[in-house]
């Protein structure tokens, strides 16, 4: 008896997604030499760039995926940045070191309020965020060793003292202050190239497939043994993490805080979530596109004031009209190209056919 079997497996990458590793490789590496080749001011348009899409892929992440619209995002970046300002100008802590402390102070901060936010739902959740994102500003502008309401500036020399930062200025020849600089651009490289990679990664998995049913449809998920509350409580804690890092980094880069500054809503979350919905909520991709198009109209639109918000407004609602999934989406839909695939297809491998024999002795 003849059996054909065939081999069925789950794919994930593309032809496009393969090609694009490549590039993406490229850029990195580019980026990392970028110094070498590029003036400072052109090396904090970077820095802007490379922070805002962190902060993006970590808001897209809690709302594209996990389904938690969140306006209260301030909340994390800010925590965080008082930490490290806590940490380097109260305990004499190295600033490299105090982003991470930043990080962790935003995830611990996250427990708490969590317990709170996530008793609310929908637009009582993002409105729930928001209310916990003031609470935190007015407690901390009470911090009158942090200079309260008017805020403080790192210590002089603090940054410039960083750990490599006397060798970097040596080996490229520029003063501290440069270097420092320099620094804090490759260390936001590394945390836009880790927060991606391990985004991908994560929606590569399992629980990445759970997640998307869980934003989907709670219910269903729930019914299939997915733990969407467990999962949910991770998303939003390692959201808080990667927000708070960059919120620290940032603020080490500017080297001044206060709390109407690093709690603001239009700077933090508005920008934040007009880049992910230009660019394509629910997408690696989507971020990526949504910063590029934000700094192209920011610096062509800098200049008119109270107009550029306007402008920016008008472009998101035609966005949403026309391109419900973003720029990003409508591109994918129309071409099939996905560079980060999460999607699972099942393909079939070439049939195989076996043979059996059944039956006892032969008769004569």
């Amino acid at each position: 008896m003849d059996a054909t079997v065939r081999n069925w497996k789950v794919e994930t990458r593309t032809r496009a997604s393969t090609g694009f590793a490549v590039v993406a490789l490229v850029l990195v590496v580019v980026g990392l030499l970028a110094p070498f080749f590029i003036g400072r001011s052109m090396l904090r348009d970077l820095f802007s760039i490379l922070t805002m899409l962190v902060l993006a892929q970590s808001w897209n992440l809690l709302a594209g995926y996990a389904g938690l619209v969140s306006v209260g995002q301030q909340a994390f970046v800010g925590f965080g940045a008082y930490a490290m300002f806590a940490c380097v100008s109260l305990w004499g802590i190295d600033p490299v070191t105090a982003i991470l402390a930043g990080g962790v102070a935003a995830a611990l901060l996250s427990i708490p309020t969590g317990f709170f936010a996530f008793r609310l739902h929908g637009a009582y959740f993002a409105i729930g965020t928001w209310v916990v994102a003031e609470v935190v500003r007015l407690l901390l502008a009470q911090w009158k060793a942090l200079g309260g309401g008017t805020g403080t500036s790192l210590p002089s020399g603090a940054t410039r003292d960083m750990a490599v930062v006397e060798a970097i200025a040596e080996w490229f020849g520029v003063r501290s202050s440069h270097a420092s600089d320099i620094l804090t651009y490759w260390l936001a490289l590394l945390l836009a190239a880790l927060t991606i990679g391990a985004v991908y990664k994560l929606l590569r998995t399992r629980q990445g497939l759970g997640l998307a049913a869980v934003r989907d449809n709670h219910q269903a998920a729930a019914a299939l043994g997915v733990d969407g509350a467990r999962l949910r409580w991770v998303i939003y804690v390692g959201s808080a993490f990667v927000t708070g890092l960059a919120g620290a980094l940032i603020y080490v880069q500017t080297a001044r805080i206060s709390p109407d500054a690093a709690f603001s809503v239009v700077d933090w979350t508005a920008y934040v979530i007009f880049i992910v919905v230009i660019g394509g909520i629910g997408t690696i991709e989507g971020p990526i596109v949504g910063v590029l198009v934000f700094f192209v109209l920011q610096n062509l639109l800098a200049d008119y004031g109270s107009w550029y918000l306007l402008v920016l407004g008008l472009i998101g609602i035609l966005v949403m009209l026309f391109a419900p999934r973003g720029l990003w989406g409508l591109f994918s839909d129309r071409t099939g190209i996905q560079f980060f695939p999460v999607r699972r297809i099942l393909t079939g491998g070439p049939a195989i056919t076996e043979s059996s024999h059944q039956g006892g002795e032969p008769h004569g």
